[in-house]
């Protein structure tokens, strides 16, 4: 059996995944804000009553804010900034006896839904989470792309490409740069983008909700945020050039993306026709988690 972690600001989430894949046991238990020593004792505690549960040893896999440097060993670029500078990895290890796996949690959603969810079978996967951040995963052939950076995915803090009117320098990004994909693509960044232009601070699933009914504003908001989306993707199309996108985060669920973003992204892509399929996660906010289970492999 398979043990998934996943380390978020405000949550920590376990799950216990059967030989088939069936969800078996789930706990869940707040993350102690700021404190790093709290933060390994209740993820080692976690774990020590899920196995109890499972009735035996299982593998563990973690799914976290930012990444494993390899560098140092240590994280790096997680907005959990407690975590940043500590060996997480190795204080884990020491704590549970045993060879654990980590993974960005953006990583672990695109492998989830790339092994057992929305995109099933498809030999190259592009994962993306649209929520307070902007994150990404590539799994190739199901196995995950980390690079020798450990980076691979990070497509929210790239430019976004073919700017239009007003849209340079952009705003500004926590990483230090402007105009990144993730200041336009974000929950934040998009009700970000809807108050400047029109005074309203709605957030991104008010705008949505008005939009559906038909308030010019918010469609209009809407309308330069599946551009903006359009864009983005495309020149992700034009690098991996993935069978399957698939979009989790409270901002994918808007149904509409999936009909529109399409549409649109034939301009931007270097193809005569677009093949890729854009599609919701269908594990939802499970999908996390259960990608940190799957970071050991079948077998």
């Amino acid at each position: 059996m398979r043990i998934g972690i996943d380390l978020g600001g405000t949550k920590i989430e376990g799950i216990v995944l059967g030989v088939d894949g069936r969800e078996l046991i789930r706990e869940r238990v707040p993350t102690p804000g700021g404190n790093y020593r709290a933060t390994l004792t209740a993820v080692h505690e976690l774990v020590l009553r899920l196995e109890s549960r499972a009735g035996g040893p299982c593998t563990i896999g973690i799914g976290m804010p930012g990444s494993v440097s390899r560098a140092t060993g240590r994280v790096k670029n997680s907005n959990s900034t407690c975590l940043n500078g500590q060996p997480l990895h190795y204080d884990l290890e020491a704590l549970l006896g045993r060879p654990l796996r980590f993974a960005n949690d953006a990583d672990c959603f695109a492998l989830s839904e790339a092994t057992d969810g929305a995109a099933a079978g498809a030999a190259v996967v592009f994962g993306v989470i649209v929520g307070t951040g902007t994150g990404g995963g590539i799994v190739v052939n199901g196995r995950l792309l980390h690079g020798p950076n450990g980076i691979a995915g990070e497509w929210g803090h790239n430019p976004l490409p073919w700017p239009g009117t007003g849209e340079l320098p952009g705003p500004a990004c926590y990483c230090g740069f402007e105009g990144c994909i993730e200041t336009w693509l974000s929950g934040p960044g998009l009700a970000r983008d809807h108050r400047q232009s029109c005074g309203e601070s709605l957030e991104a699933a008010e705008i949505s909700q008005r939009a559906l009914a038909g308030n010019a504003p918010a469609c209009q908001t809407l309308d330069r945020y599946m551009d903006r989306m359009a864009r983005a993707l495309a020149s992700v199309i034009n690098i991996i050039d993935p069978e399957v996108v698939v979009l989790g985060g409270g901002v994918s669920n808007m149904a509409s993306l999936y009909e529109e973003v399409p549409r649109r992204w034939g301009r931007y892509v270097f193809s005569d026709r677009v093949d890729t399929k854009l599609v919701p996660a269908a594990h939802g906010d499970s999908s996390g988690v259960r990608g940190a289970a799957w970071l050991w492999p079948h077998g």
